[in-house]
């Protein structure tokens, strides 16, 4: 058990990054799964190569955005990914938290993909990121020019948020504005502070 570990896990295009960034001014420590997953797939470029072919590869480094379009657009395509790359992810996220674990006080986890992964990590606290569906998908068209039909299948391939939600032993709610997230960062912080030391 990571005793001192917190999850913070949402949906695609719910805000984590943000909210990761508001808890790290808060004085979080954060392990970032995103940024240790982009290393491991760079790692894992041969394998990709092998599996999917060789456009999904440029120059030494994997075409994150053509992969996603393939692996989101097949259920197989992307379990055959996340074969290749989760063991190598958790090895990491597992040795950075054992490191955090010695200094005795909270931490997060930033796991995109939690409760998709249900049991893969011993951690019983877990922050919901929680934005309705509908702000989901007009973030992620906005934000990455995707098709109603593109944002609807990577929205779809994740557990529903609001499922995610009910499972949380925290929420922060992004459905309104930086100043309303600000002010969830700063309850949630307060509840994970005083029970650690109630």
């Amino acid at each position: 058990m990571l005793k001192n570990a917190i999850v913070l896990t949402g949906g695609i295009a719910s805000g984590k990054s943000t909210t990761t960034a508001l808890m790290q001014l808060f004085g979080f420590r954060v392990i970032d799964a995103d940024k240790i997953a982009h290393k491991v797939l760079d790692e894992c470029a041969s394998l990709i190569v092998e599996t999917f072919g060789q456009e999904y590869v440029v120059d030494a480094k994997v075409d994150r955005k053509r992969l996603g379009s393939l692996v989101f657009s097949s259920k197989d395509k992307r379990v055959e990914l996340e074969a290749i790359v989760h063991p190598k992810i958790r090895d990491q996220i597992l040795k950075e938290a054992e490191f955090q674990e010695k200094f005795n006080k909270p931490y997060l986890i930033d796991i995109p993909l939690f409760y998709e992964r249900e049991g893969a990590y011993d951690v019983d606290r877990v922050i919901v990121v929680y934005t309705p569906k509908e702000i989901q998908l007009r973030r992620l068209i906005d934000r990455e020019g995707l098709s109603q039909e593109e944002a609807e299948a990577r929205v779809c391939a994740q557990l529903p948020i609001d499922s995610k939600r009910d499972k949380a032993t925290y929420i922060i709610d992004n459905s309104k504005n930086l100043i309303h997230l600000q002010q969830e960062c700063e309850r949630v912080k307060e509840e994970i502070l005083s029970a650690k030391y109630s």
